[in-house]
C-alpha cells in the first residue's frame, strides 16, 4: 500500500469515526431520523450542485444505478439510520468500536461470495484487531450497556458490510470518474438516503423536537460537510485504488478515533482496558498493511476475484 493511500486512509477513518460524537450530539438534541434525513438533503444537493459545477453528467449505467441504489439505502439509510437511534442510549465510542468489525465481516462475505481469501498473516491481523475490539467491548458490556441500542448497531455493522461490497458494483467498469463523477454519485446516494429516511421517520411517527443550540448547529454543520461528502469521496477513491478488503482494514482505527474523539469531546470515559483494546488493534492493523506489501487477496481457483 503506497503512501498516498495510507494517507487517504488515516484520513477517511478519522473523520469516519468522528461521526459518531457529532451524531452523538445532533440525536441528544434532535429527532434522530429526521435530523439524518436532513442532513443528507442538504449534502445531497450540495454534491449535485458541485458535480453540475463541474460540467459532470447524470449519466449511470444500469449496474451504477444499482450499486447507488443498493449503497445509498444501506450505508446512509439502514447503517447510520440505525446508529443514530442506537446513539441516543449508547456512548458514540461503543457504537464507533462495533462498526469497527466490519472488515471481518466483509472479508468473510467476500470469501463466501466473491471466492476471495486472505494471507495468512492478513488473516492473523484482523483476528488480532478483532481480539482488541473484544476487549474493548467486554469493559464496556460489563459496566452495563443499553441491550437495544447494541444490538441496533450490530445490524447496523452487517447493513454497512453491503454498502462497501456495493461499491464494487458501483464502480463498475473502471470509468467512474470520467462518465459520472464522484461529486454526482456522492450527491445521489445521499438524496437516496434523505428519501428513505424521510419515510421511515413519517411510518414511525417521529415527533419534531429540537432543542436548538450552538454545539448542536456546528455539530450539524460539520457532518454534513466531512462524514457526508468528504469521508464519502475519499472512500471510493480510496476502494479503487487499493480494493474494498484492504480499504476496509482502515475501519480497525475507529476503536483508536472514535474513543479518543468522544472521550475529548463528550467526556465519555477511557479505561485502561479501553487502552489495552487500541493497542491490540493497532497490532492487528500492522499485520494487515504488511501482510498488503504484495497482493493480499488473491481469486479462488475457477472463481472471479475482481
Amino acid at each position: 500500500m503506497d503512501i498516498r493511500a495510507l494517507a487517504m486512509g488515516l484520513a477517511f477513518a478519522f473523520i469516519w469515526a468522528s461521526a459518531f460524537s457529532s451524531g452523538r450530539i445532533i440525536v441528544g438534541a434532535a429527532p434522530p431520523l429526521t435530523a439524518l434525513c436532513l442532513r443528507f438533503l442538504v449534502s445531497g444537493l450540495i454534491g449535485i450542485g458541485i458535480a453540475l459545477a463541474l460540467g459532470q453528467s447524470w449519466r449511470l449505467t444500469r449496474p451504477q444505478w444499482r450499486g447507488t441504489l443498493v449503497f445509498g439505502l444501506s450505508q446512509n439509510a439502514l447503517y447510520l439510520g440505525l446508529n443514530y437511534v442506537a446513539m441516543q442510549t449508547l456512548e458514540a465510542s461503543m457504537a464507533a468500536i462495533v462498526a469497527s468489525t466490519m472488515p471481518l465481516l466483509v472479508a468473510l462475505f467476500g470469501w463466501m461470495a466473491l471466492g476471495q481469501r486472505l494471507r495468512p498473516l492478513g488473516a492473523l491481523g484482523l483476528a488480532v484487531g478483532f481480539a482488541g475490539v473484544a476487549v474493548i467491548m467486554g469493559s464496556r458490556i460489563s459496566g452495563g450497556v443499553d441491550p437495544l441500542g447494541l444490538g441496533l448497531t450490530l445490524a447496523a455493522v452487517l447493513a454497512l458490510t453491503v454498502a462497501t461490497l456495493a461499491v464494487r458494483t458501483a464502480a463498475s467498469g473502471g470509468n467512474l470518474l470520467m462518465i459520472v463523477g464522484l461529486q454526482m454519485l456522492v450527491g445521489l446516494q445521499m438524496l437516496v438516503g434523505a428519501a428513505a429516511l424521510a419515510l421511515a421517520a413519517v411510518l414511525t411517527g417521529e415527533r419534531w423536537e429540537i432543542d436548538w443550540s450552538w454545539p448542536l448547529i456546528l455539530a450539524f454543520a460539520y457532518t454534513v460537510v466531512f462524514p457526508s461528502l468528504v469521508a464519502t469521496w475519499v472512500w471510493f477513491l480510496l476502494v479503487r485504488r487499493v480494493g474494498a478488503v484492504r480499504a476496509a482494514t482502515f475501519h480497525f482505527l475507529s476503536p483508536f478515533f472514535g474513543v479518543g474523539i468522544a472521550a475529548f469531546l463528550l467526556g465519555e470515559r477511557l479505561g485502561p482496558a479501553d487502552i489495552a483494546g487500541v493497542a491490540i488493534v493497532m497490532a492487528g492493523i500492522l499485520a494487515v498493511q504488511l501482510s498488503k506489501q504484495g497482493p493480499a487477496v488473491a481469486p479462488a481457483k475457477g472463481r472471479d476475484g475482481s
